[in-house]
């Protein structure tokens, strides 16, 4: 009986070990995103209030939220559910792409300008998680494993030409919703992605990822296919929608704009 009760207590306690290490707290970069970051065009465009950011108390707390992030070990991670691993990793990026830009702000104008002739900040590895020291690219590569493509509208590089960096952090229980909003947004702005007659013009992501487009999410193959998927944000009609999913719309990429996404 003693044996009984004893491997049902060691169940109850490893099953309250694998919950608490789920239900990380992504409360505190809500908040400061909620009070940093502003939205323009109906959410389209967002800029961030770096200047406020970089007050010492305020700065204190995002450090305090990616110091609770670099105590997860990597063996915590792997016993989250797949939307609680790209929350993680998307809140991750996008918090220590806002910390890598007040490293230096106010003197710089984009993000490039943290580079150098040998490496591109986002090469830098500058992030500890998950036991060793990531970069942002790496952090980026993670994500793009779980094969959904819309990571990339919500993962924000502080351009201004990146998809908007959502007011909001991404919760796991919302993570579906909160992508598609991201994806429409993006795909909604005019001045990165439009159609004229038979060409489609889109944003660099689009070349820059494009294997990411190809590998059947959703059965899309292509990025002509996953865009037919939102012929509303794109304000497509419907023979432009099945040319897209038949490939026959030419794609033009945009140039994309490194400048810094800072409120004036």
């Amino acid at each position: 009986m003693n044996s009984v009760l004893s491997r049902i207590v060691v169940s109850i306690l490893s099953l309250s070990a694998s919950v608490s290490f789920a239900n990380f707290d992504h409360q505190l970069f809500d908040q400061l995103l909620k009070k940093h970051v502003v939205s323009l065009k109906n959410s389209q465009v967002t800029q961030v209030k770096y200047g406020q950011l970089k007050l010492s108390t305020e700065h204190q707390r995002l450090r305090t939220y990616l110091n609770k992030m670099g105590q997860i070990n990597y063996s915590e991670f792997n016993t989250w559910s797949k939307d609680e691993q790209m929350t993680f990793l998307i809140n991750g990026y996008n918090a220590w792409t806002i910390e890598l830009i007040l490293s230096k702000y106010p003197d710089l104008s984009s993000i490039r300008d943290l580079g150098s002739l040998i490496q591109t900040p986002w090469k830098k590895k500058f992030i500890p998680l998950l036991d060793k020291n990531y970069s942002l690219d790496e952090i980026e590569d993670q994500l793009r494993k779980y094969n959904d493509p819309r990571i990339h509208f919500a993962v924000n590089c502080a351009s201004i030409g990146c998809p908007a960096l959502r007011p909001e952090a991404y919760q796991s229980s919302k993570l579906d919703q909160q992508l598609e909003q991201a994806t429409h947004l993006f795909l909604s702005d005019k001045k990165r992605n439009y159609i004229e007659n038979d060409t489609i013009y889109i944003s660099s992501i689009f070349k820059w990822y494009k294997k990411d487009f190809e590998l059947g999410w959703k059965q899309t193959h292509s990025v002509s296919q996953f865009l037919s998927m939102y012929p509303k944000a794109l304000s497509l009609n419907s023979v432009q929608t099945n040319a897209l999913k038949q490939q026959k719309i030419k794609i033009k990429y945009l140039e994309y704009d490194w400048r810094l996404n800072k409120t004036p």
